[in-house]
């Protein structure tokens, strides 16, 4: 594996941390005060390519490769875990709708999510199943040449702000698990969409909440993939997103070690400055090397996965340590700060609220240790755990 980076990448890095520096981050915690994302800020992130970098070019995006996404997400969310968001879903959503879509749909939908116009969401979570994703009981009903939709979702991001969903139904019996779901594109304007707003510990910029279908009809050609095959097919975009993930989560973690270590170095006690007594700089060398490992650990992923190579384990790894070690980083550099650390004053507080959302959402740790020793031992893993 070759550690340099391209040019064009370093470039795209750069610009990325000048804007994320400059216009970003200034107002992260100001942000968690307004009422949903800045729709100005959105498009002002897409007019640099940003959001759409791994969209393809004749939709308008950049079209590059999944380690350049991850650059951008790390250098969007060091600024503010919220807008690192925009990369994750927005990645995670182009690459389901270029794989699966009808080429009318997806020409329709794709260039909106490269600009900025339009936020998608993901509609997978129902009440009864979180970490059982395919047991769904929101139902979509053939009718003519369309699909007639009744049920909740639940637990989703965006959810009264997006302009679609990707959502994830049941066409089939519901003994047919994972066999019996269809995925659909399902714009949020129309009659019968109704939503909630929760009110979370973090992420309160992007929001979390529930969507209702009463009797919501949906076009044939804004199925994603065959009938009864959507769940095992658009599910397989999931390894890309759980690595952006993962830095998404460790970009912030960054922020607050940065911070942590020029502190310690201004901070005086006992007549010298923090940066002289082991007690506060070895935690801070530990959470820098842990750092360093997590980031490679999603790097060498998303390289695994530019080239077509297996990388389910790898992404699965990327989802559950990474976030975990971020919340854990973050409580360190707080307390370093001491008393002042635990005001409002200092974002670390929020960034320690936002990263941890990502330790339940998207898939747990047990899931993801599910997940992987079924890579490395196949189907004993899942009996075991039946």
């Amino acid at each position: 594996m070759d550690f340099a980076l391209t040019p064009e990448q370093e470039a795209i890095k750069e610009a990325a941390r000048r804007f994320a520096r400059e216009k970003i981050a200034p107002d992260y915690q100001k942000r968690e005060r307004e009422p949903g994302l800045d729709r100005r800020l959105v498009k002002e992130t897409a007019a640099l390519g940003l959001i759409g970098v791994s969209i393809p070019e004749e939709f308008g995006g950049l079209g590059l490769d999944g380690v350049t996404a991850g650059l951008v997400t790390e250098e969007l969310a060091y600024a503010d875990f919220n807008v690192g968001s925009l990369i994750v879903m927005g990645s995670l959503i182009a690459y389901i709708l270029e794989r699966n879509a009808q080429p009318e749909a997806a020409a329709e939908w794709l260039p909106k999510l490269a600009s900025g116009e339009a936020l998608a969401a993901l509609g997978l979570t129902e009440p009864r199943g979180g970490s059982d994703a395919a047991n769904l009981i929101l139902r979509a009903e053939k009718s003519g040449d369309e699909y007639v939709l009744n049920g909740e979702k639940t637990s989703i991001t965006l959810a009264d702000q997006a302009d679609l969903v990707v959502l994830f139904a049941r066409t089939g019996k519901p003994e047919d698990g994972a066999r019996g779901v269809s995925a659909f594109i399902v714009p949020l304007n129309q009659k019968g969409v109704s939503r909630t707003r929760f009110d979370d510990v973090g992420c309160k910029a992007t929001g979390r909440g529930s969507l209702f279908f009463d009797n919501v009809r949906v076009p044939r050609e804004y199925m994603l993939g065959a009938e009864g095959k959507g769940f095992t097919q658009v599910m397989q975009g999931f390894d890309f997103s759980r690595v952006l993930l993962g830095l998404q989560c460790l970009a912030p973690a960054q922020a607050s070690l940065d911070e942590a270590w020029q502190y310690s170095t201004e901070r005086r006690a006992f007549g010298a400055p923090l940066a002289q007594y082991q007690g506060v700089t070895f935690p801070l060398a530990e959470a820098d090397t842990l750092l360093a490992a997590a980031r490679a650990l999603c790097y060498r992923t998303l390289w695994l996965r530019d080239r077509g190579l297996p990388h389910t384990a790898e992404a699965a790894m990327c989802k559950w340590w990474p976030p975990k070690l971020a919340y854990e980083v973050i409580h360190q550099c707080l307390l370093t700060h001491g008393h002042y650390g635990y005001t409002t004053d200092l974002p670390h507080q929020q960034r320690m609220r936002d990263v941890l959302g990502i330790q339940i959402g998207d898939g747990t740790a047990q899931i993801m240790k599910l997940i992987i020793a079924r890579e490395r031992v196949g189907k004993v893993a899942v009996q075991y755990a039946q």
